[in-house]
């Protein structure tokens, strides 16, 4: 089978539990790279938050922020773009709030938040790395909003919450966990099924020779759009069904022993 491009989930997947790129990773994109097969990214991490894996990893090709919200160069050039219509981002934040819900916005590269102690917002700076921008409200930002995170670390009320907003929004969204404790609402084509077809049409290559590889609920979607998909040993059973193949987890190097199993073992 051949095999021209991977499209690889970042968080669980091509960093480890610390947000590293480990050694073997970098080793193993050097290896995809000297055999021709391109190596992309896709995250609900804004596109600002992924810079740090371009010169460790050689990334040269778009990469997919927001879970394809936005597209930039990995010098950060937009190259496509869908934010949330204003009326459900205001909707969104109202449903949040009202069940108590932290609430993060993202707009184009900048991230928001009204508390700088807020719950995993130091975690999320050391992971994305830049600081969030503390706000007293969030009008402007809702006005061109691409990603809004409900942040909670009572896991069973942020599903139910989870569940009661996707039922809300229905088709003017796309609404799933990225984490236990995270909740990410985007733009309906802003989802990693969507994003991996407009990654492969930027990148110029076939979908049928493409594989991908992710740890979350929301790789299910980019799953379910790819034959050839890998899911990391540390993914729940359930997204672990979705999946052809499955690895080690992240901090096993799970991702470059799906490199050199899997894609360079199917190129060879």
């Amino acid at each position: 089978m051949k095999i021209s491009a991977l499209i690889s989930d970042v968080d669980g997947t091509i960093v480890n539990h610390d947000k590293e790129v480990t050694p073997r990773s970098r080793d193993a994109a050097a290896r995809l790279k000297a055999k021709g097969i391109g190596l992309a990214v896709i995250s609900s991490r804004p596109p600002r938050g992924m810079r740090m894996l371009v010169e460790p990893l050689g990334l040269t090709m778009p990469l997919a922020g927001y879970n394809g919200g936005q597209f930039t160069s990995p010098t950060l050039e937009p190259l496509e773009d869908h934010a949330l219509a204003p009326d459900v981002a205001r909707r969104t934040h109202d449903m949040l709030a009202a069940k108590g819900i932290d609430v993060w916005v993202f707009s184009g590269l900048d991230w928001m938040v009204r508390k700088a102690d807020g719950p995993h917002v130091a975690r999320e700076e050391h992971t994305v790395q830049f600081a969030a921008t503390v706000v007293d409200n969030f009008d402007s930002a809702l006005a061109r909003a691409h990603k809004i995170v409900g942040v909670s670390d009572d896991y069973e009320a942020l599903a139910r919450v989870e569940a009661e907003v996707q039922a809300a929004l229905g088709s003017t969204a796309s609404a799933a966990r990225s984490q236990k404790y995270y909740f990410d609402v985007t733009h309906p084509q802003a989802n990693k099924g969507a994003g991996f077809h407009r990654l492969a049409a930027l990148l110029g290559v076939p979908l049928a020779e493409i594989a991908v590889i992710g740890d979350g609920g929301n790789d299910v979607a980019m799953f379910e759009q790819c034959p050839f998909s890998i899911a990391m040993g540390n993914a729940s059973d359930e997204v672990k069904k979705h999946a052809r193949f499955v690895t080690s987890s992240n901090d096993e190097d799970g991702f470059a022993a799906a490199v050199d199993k899997y894609i360079l073992g199917a190129a060879s």
